[in-house]
């Protein structure tokens, strides 16, 4: 256990920080307790750390009082190594920039860029970073460094260890080194001499012990990131050198790394892909040699249990759904080439390869983007059938390990032997074959104390298998707590006594994350595991992964949807133990900081491997809330939405007429005499009042239904800007030169998609608005015959899941409507009978969430290359937070969600800025300070 960290000692910490930086309410040390691991430590403080000095500063005091300091980024690793019961530091939120250097050739980051941002800056230049793993939206930089990490095409040759260029790392003493200075070694030296000193020791004790040297040179000939990475003894000389190569995979146990340059590897970008499938896992792991030797760059392994899940699945190939799976074993096998013609070599090759392979079924390569995703899905989809499907309380255990090629069969025999014997029935064996790197997951229950035992004795089983094939422990997720007790068994005493010297050497104090890596304890994989508990049916699948955090756009100001699940179970928790003051002070603010800052455009659930939409639970929370009376609002406003529209709009003109400095201060004023929740934050940027949406119509030619949204009849250009027809003038407009006919629904102005009601959680005025749009819609549509078309991307989204909300006859009826963006339309059925009269060089594109959901952001951006020759979509974008009124009512979540696309776009100017979606052009214009628009009223205005 920590030792409690006083209230003097917490004032230094702040002394040292800004002091909205250091946390210490409920409500986020138990957002920031949970990690995608099954290990739980409560910390004491947060802190958010702003820069590398902001660090040292840190390291400084800790090491001087003996505070256990743990690192935490994106907290997707797997082994327990980012929790932490002392001080937990924030280094995701100020540490993501991005420097490309050598036209892609290397690329400098600190630690919080996550690693598909980096690679997406790196993609112009046809480059990327070399390890690849799965989680490659979520985990940043920092955890590639501290993990090793690999993944599934790059082996041993392009992980962290074996790219890395140069480090900026902090030691627990506070000093700091930049190893690309040419006289880093010399500092290290005059700095830190007992650490140069220790070194150089430690490197001629491995050097002449022969025994050390094999050992090591065996252990790192495979995938391995069990204890340190003693290799570097071996690789290198300079004791910087190898103290930076030790650091790799050291997971913050022995220094800070606030900055990190990789050498890249390049992009293959042709393709071509496979699915295998042999009678045994002999067979398969039989073929891999002739794979690999054909040019397979992936060799995904599917064990039979893998293949039955798989069955399940729609998208599976027929002949595998038909398949009676035995002890079957499938290989997903993919090329990867530079050029059409290599790839065209490759797959001439390992055609002729296949046609040598006892195969259960038939097989061939295809390079066809749908038929790819959809086998690729079938081996990232296991996680999320498995993890899925596992009964409520119990744990998704996702561990790795890795031997040997010539054990790999008898290897997997021997674990899916363990399984039978402790009676893990739904566990799955998966992996990287080529590289001898098996995942397996099974799902316990920590809360049982015979399921604890039958854990425990299940990895003292499964120890004794993997070492006796002379493998790892760890392959790719990290030492971590779950087998630092097992670490000396794995490289024997005396490589175990060159770890902990090491550790010695560099963190005298034992400050930084104490029991990850090497551990006294030989129960520590035991101890301090997270149990479960049930907190709503619709989130109680969450595995707490976090690969639902970057795309929420509250991420930087509150919480995000992990730690809004995480909330509710801790909540629950502290109920079911009667902690009534705990579950009060994290109620207290878990309204704020999980359900008001919440956009609800439900980005996670695109992101998440379980498919939860915490957005959708928020909304529920939020319908909890109501009253009477204000549920009565919400009908009343349903049945005479028109009058309510007009109203609004009126106000709009009214408040237009005033002087910007009066509106913002009587804004401000209101919003302290009144609940935030219902008085929006306005001033200069507030736009005047949009046009009246268009008179009801059916002409008889009408090939399509227009159905105008209210937010563009409600907001309209911004003040002092030239008069703009909207997007629904421009759409109607592009139509009638296009020669095509619209019709727009009866009582199109008392209609509206519902999203407003359904933000809000009203949930009995969303049914009303439901059920009249639905009969309006049915109508016009002619039963399903014509399309419908919403200019506004959310408005189009709200329209087609109000199906979603229906039942029986009427909720198949609307199912079959096809509802579209716009600019779907725009580019199918306009966009080839006009004529662009007028180009411009280059256009920013902002994609919102909606446009992600309906399918349509590639739409977006193939709308604006119509119109320019750039089309700049930023790497950085997100959902903007604006969320129909959110960006008004909740000012400061939509600022923390456009900062880093703002900040992007801030060193260039294009000549147009343009989204899908009237609200999200009103953020990303108070955001960047220049007008966004619709996309269509560009159109209208460049094939005029």
């Amino acid at each position: 256990m920590a030792p409690v960290i006083s209230e003097s000692t917490l004032e230094v910490l702040r002394g040292l920080s800004d002091p909205r930086d250091v946390r210490t309410r409920a409500v986020d040390l138990a957002a920031m307790a949970h990690d995608a691991s099954h290990y739980l430590l409560q910390p004491q403080a947060v802190v958010i750390a702003r820069d590398t000095e902001h660090v040292a500063r840190l390291l400084r005091a800790a090491t001087d009082r003996g505070l256990p300091v743990t690192f935490r980024s994106a907290g997707t690793s797997l082994s327990g190594q980012a929790v932490t019961d002392g001080v937990l530091v924030d280094t995701r939120r100020h540490f993501r920039r991005i420097d490309v250097l050598d036209n892609g050739e290397r690329l400098r980051s600190q630690p919080g860029a996550t690693l598909r941002l980096v690679n997406a800056r790196l993609a112009p230049y046809g480059t990327r970073l070399g390890p690849d793993p799965a989680s490659e939206g979520a985990c940043t930089v920092g955890g590639v460094v501290a993990n090793n990490s690999s993944g599934m095409a790059c082996g041993i040759r392009d992980n962290a260890y074996h790219t890395l260029d140069s480090m900026t790392f902090v030691l627990p003493s506070g000093t700091t080194i930049d190893t690309s200075d040419p006289d880093a070694d010399d500092l290290l030296r005059n700095r830190e001499p007992r650490l140069w000193e220790g070194l150089v020791e430690l490197r001629d004790r491995v050097r002449s012990n022969p025994d050390s040297v094999e050992r090591i040179r065996h252990q790192f000939s495979m995938k391995n990131t069990m204890g340190y990475a003693v290799n570097a003894f071996l690789d290198f000389d300079r004791p910087v050198d190898i103290l930076s190569h030790l650091i790799v995979g050291s997971e913050g146990t022995l220094a800070f790394v606030g900055e990190v340059t990789f050498r890249t590897v390049p992009v293959r970008p042709h393709v071509a892909t496979a699915l295998l499938v042999f009678d045994s896992i002999a067979d398969a792991t039989d073929a891999l040699p002739a794979l690999v030797a054909a040019g397979a760059r992936t060799v995904e392994l599917m064990d039979a249990a893998s293949l039955r899940v798989i069955q399940r699945d729609s998208r599976a190939l027929p002949t595998l759904r038909q398949l009676d799976v035995a002890s079957h074993t499938a290989l997903l096998v993919e090329l990867q080439a530079t050029t059409a013609d290599e790839l065209e070599a490759d797959l001439a090759r390992a055609s002729a390869t296949l046609r040598r392979l006892r195969l259960a079924t038939p097989a061939a390569f295809t390079s066809d983007p749908a038929e790819r995703a959809a086998l690729w899905h079938l081996r990232k989809g296991l996680y999320t059938a498995v993890a899925g499907a596992r009964p409520t309380g119990t744990t998704a255990l996702l561990e790795d390990i890795a031997v040997p090629l010539p054990v790999l069969t008898e290897t997997t025999r021997g674990l899916t032997e363990l399984f039978d014997k402790y009676d893990y029935d739904d566990a799955v064996i998966f992996g990287h074959a080529k590289d001898g790197n098996l995942h397996f997951m099974i799902t316990p229950r920590f809360d049982d104390p015979e399921e604890l035992r039958r854990y425990e004795d299940f990895t003292e089983d499964l120890v004794d298998l993997v070492l006796g094939a002379n493998g790892s422990l760890k392959a790719e997720h990290g030492t971590g707590r779950i087998m630092a007790p097992y670490v000396r068994r794995q490289f024997g005493d005396e490589l175990y006594d060159v770890m902990r010297t090491v550790k010695r050497l560099c963190d005298p104090a034992g400050v930084l994350n104490p029991g990850v890596v090497i551990s006294d304890d030989d129960r520590a994989h035991l101890r301090n595991l997270k149990l479960i508990s049930p907190a709503d049916p619709a989130v109680d699948t969450c595995v707490e992964c976090g690969f639902c955090e970057p795309v929420c756009p509250a991420k930087d100001v509150t919480t995000t949807p992990r730690q809004r699940i995480v909330l509710l179970r801790e909540i629950a928790r502290a109920d079911a133990e009667g902690d009534h003051r705990r579950r009060d002070e994290l109620r207290r603010d878990f309204g704020y900081d999980a359900v008001d800052t919440c956009a609800a455009d439900s980005m996670c659930v695109t992101a998440c491997p379980v498919a939860i939409d915490t957005g959708a639970v928020m909304k529920g929370l939020r319908s909890r809330r109501h009253g009477r009376v204000a549920r009565r609002g919400g009908v009343a406003a349903a049945r005479h939405w028109a009058g309510t529209l007009t109203g609004l709009r009126g106000g709009l003109r009214v408040a237009s007429a005033l002087p910007p400095a009066l509106l913002s201060g009587a804004s401000r004023a209101a919003r302290k005499a009144l609940p935030a929740e219902w008085v929006p934050e306005v001033g200069a940027d507030l736009p005047r009042a949009g046009s009246r949406r268009p008179a009801p119509r059916r002409p008889q030619d009408a090939s399509v239904v227009f159905f105008p949204s209210c937010i563009g009849s409600l907001f309209g250009p911004p003040r002092g800007a030239s008069e703009s027809p909207g997007a629904s003038a421009a759409f109607q407009t592009l139509c009638e030169r296009a020669g095509i006919a619209l019709a727009v629904p009866d009582g199109i102005a008392g209609l509206c998609c519902g999203t407003p009601w359904r933000s809000k959680g009203l949930d009995e005025g969303y049914a009303v608005m439901a059920r009249r749009t639905f009969e309006a819609v049915w109508r016009a549509s002619d039963e399903g015959r014509l399309p419908v078309v919403c200019e506004a991307s959310s408005c189009g989204l709200g329209l087609r899941e109000i199906g979603d909300h229906l039942d029986g006859e009427d909720a198949r009826r609307y199912r079959s409507l096809r509802v579209l963006d716009a600019v779907s339309f725009a580019r199918t059925e306009l966009l080839p009978r006009l004529q662009v009269r007028r180009r411009l060089q280059s256009v920013a594109v902002h994609p919102t969430c909606a446009s992600e959901h309906l399918g349509s952001t590639d739409d977006l951006r193939a709308v604006a290359a119509a119109c320019a020759d750039e089309v700049v979509v930023p790497t950085t974008w997100g959902c903007c937070g604006f969320a129909g009124d959110r960006g008004m009512l909740r000012p400061e979540l939509t600022a923390a969600a456009t900062a880093p696309q703002a900040a992007e776009l801030a060193g260039r100017a294009f000549d147009a800025y343009v989204s899908s979606n009237r609200t999200c052009e009103l953020g990303m214009s108070r955001a960047t300070g220049k007008t966004y628009r619709h996309v269509l009223e560009l159109v209208e205005e460049l094939t005029r």
